[in-house]
């Protein structure tokens, strides 16, 4: 055995890309195969934070010195709470929010993106062409998925979740390749 696979800081490194991409793979597949389920999980695990800040929050205004910063932190923290309790109180829902909610800030995103990019088109660059379709492609995608936001982040999501299946793959290749001499 070559000294460089039985050095303890190459078997740790080996272990955390292996660990990180069984992680990618599992969620990948957890996205493939239940995409319902998977993201009403993830919503589950924000509204945990979100209700964990609340309850910070809450502690920080029991213990300031300022009426107003006191007020402020504990009024965040209720509604930090509150709005943890209502993802909770109906998951899916709350999954199909958050995805139109992403769906129409992408969309929205892309239209600036495309405006932007018109602006910056010279009459001498070599890109001129190129630009110009990189926009017009950008404002049409961003206006359709104005109008499907929740299809476009479902869509998103499955390409997630087929991007983390492969380079769970690749990273656990990795893994098993990493720190052998060649």
């Amino acid at each position: 055995m070559s000294t460089s696979t039985t050095n303890p800081a190459i078997g740790a490194l080996r272990t955390a890309l292996g660990i990180s991409g069984a992680l990618s793979l599992v969620i990948g597949l957890l996205i493939l195969i239940w995409p319902g389920r998977t993201a009403q999980v993830a919503v589950g695990i924000i509204a945990v934070y979100v209700i964990i800040a609340g309850l910070v929050n809450i502690g920080i205004g029991l213990f300031w010195r300022s009426g107003w910063a006191r007020i402020g932190h504990i009024a965040l923290g209720v509604l930090f709470i509150l709005a943890g309790v209502f993802s909770f109180a109906n998951l899916p829902a709350t999954a199909a929010w958050l995805g139109v909610f992403i769906g129409t800030l992408v969309g929205i995103l892309w239209i600036i993106e495309g405006v932007v990019s018109l602006t910056t088109v010279g009459h001498g660059s070599k890109a001129r062409a190129w630009t110009i379709f990189f926009a017009i492609v950008s404002i049409v995608a961003g206006v359709v998925l104005l109008f499907s936001p929740l299809l476009g982040a479902v869509t998103l999501f499955l390409l997630i979740g087929f991007s983390l299946i492969v380079l769970g793959v690749f990273q656990i290749v990795r893994a098993i390749q990493f720190g052998k001499v060649a």
